[in-house]
């Protein structure tokens, strides 16, 4: 069984000077759980372009994110060049460059949740939260972002944390939702 990455900070051993110039990754110096996590994702793919997009969201699914190191070995595992696989990256809004934070906040920008305060759950989560959408709290905690739709019409308006659904949502109810994430008891 693979272990997680140790790794805290982002940084992992991996370099694509570890590789050997035909891209092997059986003869790659792997010297952390990192590592092997990487090794071991590549070598379920065929070594070819069409491989890309299951190759960074198996990436991204293991480590959150998608790591400059984990990167340049896909680079040579599949010898193309970093700008594309860049350009892939970034054309598809799934996946990111930076660690994420603790619990992401999704609110519902669907017309059904539009029309009953998604809106004013927004403006409330960018108050409490002291950030704006696309944005993550300093200390990590939470991510907070828009999503089109939730599917969850009926409900609305609606706000997702960390893929669980509230329904009904006012921002008189955000408060007690972070704390609920935050370990804060909401004193009264």
């Amino acid at each position: 069984m693979m272990q997680p990455c140790r790794e805290k900070a982002g940084f992992c051993c991996l370099r694509a000077a570890h590789l050997p110039e035909n891209g092997a990754m059986a003869d790659a110096t792997l010297t952390c759980g990192c590592d092997a996590d990487i090794s071991d994702i590549l070598s379920r793919y065929p070594r070819n372009q069409g491989s890309i997009i299951p190759l960074l969201q198996d990436i991204q699914e293991r480590h959150g994110y998608l790591r400059p190191e984990a990167l340049d070995a896909l680079e040579k595992w599949l010898g193309i060049s970093a700008n594309e696989i860049y350009g892939v990256a970034t054309f598809y809004a799934q996946f990111r460059f930076t660690p994420p934070a603790k619990h992401t906040i999704h609110v519902c920008q669907g017309t059904a949740c539009h029309v009953r305060g998604g809106a004013q759950n927004m403006a409330e989560l960018q108050q409490l939260l002291d950030v704006k959408a696309g944005e993550m709290t300093p200390d990590g905690q939470f991510e907070l972002g828009r999503v089109a739709c939730l599917g969850c019409c009926a409900l609305a308006p609606v706000v997702s944390v960390d893929g669980h659904v509230y329904a009904r949502v006012s921002p008189k109810k955000l408060p007690a939702i972070l704390d609920e994430y935050s370990g804060e008891q909401e004193s009264q």
